[in-house]
């Protein structure tokens, strides 16, 4: 399972201190049943022309503490510490996250068994999910797109542990988030912060920064 990270800010910051913070959390984070956030990470941020950028490693995200100063300030970034379901995906660094397609910059954490959508393209599921909800863009808003891939998903599975989406729109610079859980609330609820001047979604919390977005049954 992973970790995910939204930070949206007045002004423009640099990304390293939160980068910091969230690549100790994700070092000392332990899902359910023990994995580690270890197989690679992402970060995606916005530049002054309002473009994606993107960088990823295979390296889990705590070993490369020194090189968060190259990244510059930006008041949009997206972070995802990955990982994987299946050892014979591991070691794809196309896999990790975040995805990005025009204005949009996602992230995917849950667990989904027995999904029935066959048509639907892509190798791993956060692939799929990102094609799903990327059809949902094109014809409804940000909320109801999230809602209508969760009810589809729902529909179409024999069960969801959980289901957390984030999404940044590069357009409208907002930062958006789904949280749905059934099982293991510490681990797959979100946290969030709010100020004027800064918000931030977390998969975990953030000392003195996030507050819990509970998202269960």
């Amino acid at each position: 399972m992973c970790r995910f990270l939204l930070v949206k800010s007045q002004k423009p910051i640099k990304p390293e201190n939160l980068l910091t913070r969230f690549a100790k959390m994700a070092k000392n984070s332990r899902s359910y049943d023990g994995d580690q956030q270890s197989d690679g990470w992402g970060i995606a941020w916005l530049n002054a022309q309002k473009q994606w950028q993107l960088k990823k490693s295979l390296s889990p995200i705590w070993k490369e503490l020194n090189s968060f100063t190259q990244f510059p300030d930006s008041n949009i970034f997206v972070v995802h510490a990955r990982s994987s379901s299946f050892p014979k995906d591991k070691g794809f660094i196309i896999y990790n996250q975040p995805y990005i397609d025009g204005q949009y910059s996602f992230v995917f954490n849950g667990l989904l068994k027995g999904v029935s959508l066959p048509e639907i393209p892509g190798n791993i599921g956060a692939e799929k999910i990102w094609y799903l909800l990327k059809r949902e863009l094109k014809k409804n808003d940000i909320p109801v797109a999230l809602e209508n891939t969760k009810k589809l998903l729902l529909k179409n599975s024999k069960e969801i542990i959980a289901f957390n989406l984030g999404l940044a729109d590069s357009q409208k610079s907002k930062i958006y988030s789904l949280c749905y859980f059934t099982k293991y609330p510490q681990y797959y609820q979100l946290h969030t912060s709010k100020t004027q001047s800064l918000e931030i979604i977390c998969s975990e919390n953030l000392p003195a920064l996030c507050q819990t977005e509970t998202g269960g049954q």
